[in-house]
């Protein structure tokens, strides 16, 4: 078992120690006893192999079952150029052990050392760069199709808000991606008609406002289909997260991605008490 090559996490308070953050309440997993079913467990990646399972089970969702295109060193895994520059959080189930939830986080430091986003291949955020120095960006998320309900996503989200404060940073970014087959339609006519309602009613002020490289035609497509978004984008407009501007189209997945935007002072009070106990 290798560990993994770089360390982000000592911007936290554990800093020096060598040590990954877990979850309050985690107890490793000689001193607890047999798990009941259905019961999850939330870790950070802290070895090679750990993230290898995350990648696998991005590779299982994006690929064999969403359909994308990716180009992968190692077959059946889901790997690009920023995975090793970012910490990679796990949801278990915690009898079989097997991940069944992630997302990889990209730290500021991280960011400056890779060159920049994942979001930045896709937008241009230009300007966003006075919210970098405290902005970490969240990417291929995924839960696994036997355990898409809310205890997953929420687990996770939970981690997520824990690192965001121990490591003092208070901005989220990402690309919430809408599959181009969605609800038996194949077309950009679902993506563009998530557009129109979202930017009514859930787009970022101005000066936050990002422009896609590669933009989906919105306006040469029908943005009239009653839709409802994907669950996880209306989980983030839930929590009070902001989109940024219009879908941009990215072939490899077949996929809109929405650019979004979550800081942690727009968090909507029932989940700021929820996940930061204020």
């Amino acid at each position: 078992m290798n560990k993994l090559p770089h360390l982000t996490l000592p911007m936290s308070s554990d800093a020096g120690s060598g040590k990954a953050l877990h979850p309050p309440g985690v107890v490793p997993a000689a001193a607890t006893p047999a798990p009941e079913r259905g019961v999850i467990q939330v870790a950070w990646a802290r070895h090679q192999d750990e993230v290898r399972q995350a990648q696998k089970l991005r590779f299982d969702v994006f690929a064999a079952e969403m359909g994308a295109r990716l180009t992968t060193p190692i077959p059946g895994h889901d790997i690009d150029l920023f995975d090793d520059y970012c910490e990679h959080l796990l949801v278990r189930d915690a009898q079989s052990q097997q991940v069944i939830g992630t997302y990889r986080v990209l730290t500021p430091a991280q960011a400056k050392r890779v060159g920049g986003t994942y979001s930045d291949t896709e937008f241009d955020l230009t300007r966003l760069r006075s919210l970098r120095p405290r902005m970490v960006e969240l990417g291929r998320s995924c839960v696994h199709p036997s355990h898409r309900h809310g205890g997953v996503i929420m687990a996770l989200w939970g981690a997520l808000a824990d690192f965001m404060v121990r490591n003092q940073l208070d901005t989220m970014i990402g690309c919430a991606s809408i599959p181009m087959l969605y609800n038996g339609v194949v077309s950009g006519d679902v993506a563009a008609s998530i557009w129109q309602q979202v930017r009514q009613t859930h787009l970022a002020p101005i000066e936050y406002h990002v422009l896609p490289r590669l933009p989906l035609p919105v306006d040469q497509l029908d943005a009239s289909i009653s839709v409802e978004p994907p669950a996880l984008i209306k989980g983030y407009l839930r929590l009070g997260a902001r989109v940024l501007g219009a879908p941009a189209w990215d072939p490899d997945f077949n996929t809109a991605d929405l650019p979004m935007l979550m800081r942690l002072a727009d968090l909507h009070p029932r989940y700021r008490k929820h996940f930061l106990g204020a």
